[in-house]
């Protein structure tokens, strides 16, 4: 089978086409042809930063986590499955698991589930790894109908399915970002658009929280933005953050008792924890597709297998609105 392949790390890295057995079906696994993998943040970093990431596989290495494609074998003990499935999931491309930039991947069948039946390859392909990302969040801060919801990054990957998923959970939802094309999509998938650049805190606050501060607010941008969420945030509030790589000052979240998530999605890949969860969210999620609660966005620039590098380059450019993939 083909393959794209790293056999080095770095930014100046590049994606070799190479030939690889294709992978035969074991117990709890199916053989999947992939027929797209989108690229996620994370992808990026496993490629520039390598082995300084525990999660990094050895080389050469095959990444891309998120894919959809059809089931061609299903291991012996794998029934919820057969072959000829549509399916899609995030099951390779870190630690000793084979990634989807690849014809043929080894899936385990927990991870995985029917592809959203009104999405084509290339749509499903960009739900898994952010919206899994998206539904951990909301689920684990409890969000429910009538309460005040910020998505920080509301047009980005994982912010966009927040903002869809919340309001699909009855929440009143604002996000933000910045530029009319940002400001379009938060606009276009049902919540308020808050331009982060040109809006001061205190002001969207009073107007979408009469100054209270949001119930809980979804930061997929984290870090240093931690510290924004803190100060809009109302008293006992949940922060969800995707983002917690950094040293920042906890006393705002202290004097007003919040909870603070942390979500960290490749936990079940990495240490074979609770990889049933993963398959089941994603079952979720394709029944809200199919009813047309969520809609992934996709950004216009379409790739194909042998030009990786320039997908990836498309998502670190910051030019992408929307998530982008690779048709295999």
């Amino acid at each position: 089978m083909k393959t794209m392949t790293l056999t080095a790390y770095g930014a100046d890295a590049r994606f070799q086409e190479t030939d690889a057995p294709r992978p035969e079906a074991v117990p709890g696994h199916v053989v999947v042809s992939v027929k797209a993998t989108s690229v996620n943040t994370i992808d990026t970093m496993i490629r520039d930063l390598g082995t300084d990431l525990p999660l990094s596989p050895a080389l050469p290495a095959v990444l891309g986590m998120d894919f959809a494609g059809v089931i061609e074998e299903i291991g012996p003990d794998v029934t919820h499955f057969a072959v000829g499935d549509e399916v899609y999931g995030c099951a390779g491309g870190l630690a000793d698991l084979q990634g989807a930039l690849a014809e043929y991947m080894l899936a385990d069948a927990r991870l995985i589930a029917r592809k959203p039946l009104s999405l084509t390859m290339r749509e499903a392909a960009a739900l898994p790894l952010v919206g899994i990302t998206a539904w951990e969040g909301l689920h684990r801060a409890g969000v429910t109908s009538g309460q005040t919801v910020l998505v920080q990054g509301g047009a980005g990957g994982v912010g966009h399915l927040a903002v869809q998923i919340a309001r699909h959970l009855g929440a009143r939802v604002s996000a933000t970002g910045t530029g009319t094309g940002q400001m379009e999509v938060i606009e276009r998938f049902g919540a308020n658009p808050i331009d982060f650049k040109t809006a001061q805190i205190d002001d969207y606050l009073a107007e979408h929280t009469a100054s209270a501060g949001f119930d809980v607010i979804f930061d997929a941008v984290g870090g240093a933005n931690l510290t924004n969420s803190f100060a809009a945030a109302a008293l006992n509030a949940h922060v969800v953050t995707t983002v917690a790589l950094s040293e920042i000052d906890l006393s705002p979240a202290h004097f007003k008792g919040l909870s603070l998530h942390i979500v960290f999605m490749l936990l079940p890949m990495l240490h074979d924890v609770n990889r049933a969860v993963h398959g089941e969210i994603l079952g979720r999620l394709a029944e809200l597709v199919d009813n047309g609660a969520v809609k992934p966005l996709l950004d216009g620039e379409r790739f194909a297998l042998t030009e990786v590098d320039a997908a990836y380059a498309r998502l670190q450019s910051g030019a992408a609105l929307g998530k982008v993939v690779i048709e295999v």
